[in-house]
């Protein structure tokens, strides 16, 4: 149980491939119980377990923005399909944890469906609006290699870029004695 490193753009690890969890060991439950940490400590609402460097096809999202308790733990996905996206779709801005301070509009469907395993093994199918679609979308998204940067045009991609690189120069300097 830690709090792992997030991976940041440009890292190619955030576009490894994802491969299926076939049995629920310990290490799947123990790679589950980082996520969940890392994700509380980086306040976000979800996390793919791509975004630490582990291929496995596993997103969690947090219970509130599930329409859970605060104090619920998060909903964990394992080997998630999406079932069904509804017609209708709106645009707002979208952050990730990979990143961080960058915010991008992105069309996504207004309700989702979703089909997974949970950590006993079982499969369920969730549905979700708003926020929750919005997540379930995003995670999933992590899970085929596609990212924040991918839904925007050339320029505002180097923008993003820069500010990243940026960021990672003004982190690196604050870190020297």
């Amino acid at each position: 149980m830690a709090v792992r490193p997030i991976l940041k753009f440009p890292d190619p690890l955030l576009r490894q491939e994802t491969v299926k969890v076939t049995e629920i060991t310990d290490d799947i439950r123990s790679l589950v119980q980082d996520l969940a940490d890392t994700m509380f400590a980086a306040n976000g609402a979800g996390i793919a377990a791509v975004q630490v460097g582990a291929p496995e096809r596993i997103y969690l999202v947090d219970a509130a923005v599930a329409g859970g308790h605060e104090e619920d733990p998060p909903v964990v996905f394992i080997n998630p399909e999406i079932a069904w996206l509804s017609d209708e779709t709106e645009t707002k801005d979208e952050g990730c944890l990979s990143f961080p301070a960058i915010f991008v509009p992105i069309k996504r469907s207004l309700r989702a469906r979703v089909r997974a395993m949970d950590l006993k093994g079982q499969v369920f199918e969730m549905e979700g609006e708003g926020l929750f679609a919005r997540a379930l979308q995003h995670e999933g998204d992590h899970l085929t290699g596609r990212l924040l940067i991918d839904f925007v045009g050339p320029l505002k991609k180097e923008l993003i870029k820069r500010k990243l690189k940026r960021d990672a120069l003004e982190a690196q300097d604050s870190d020297r004695p």
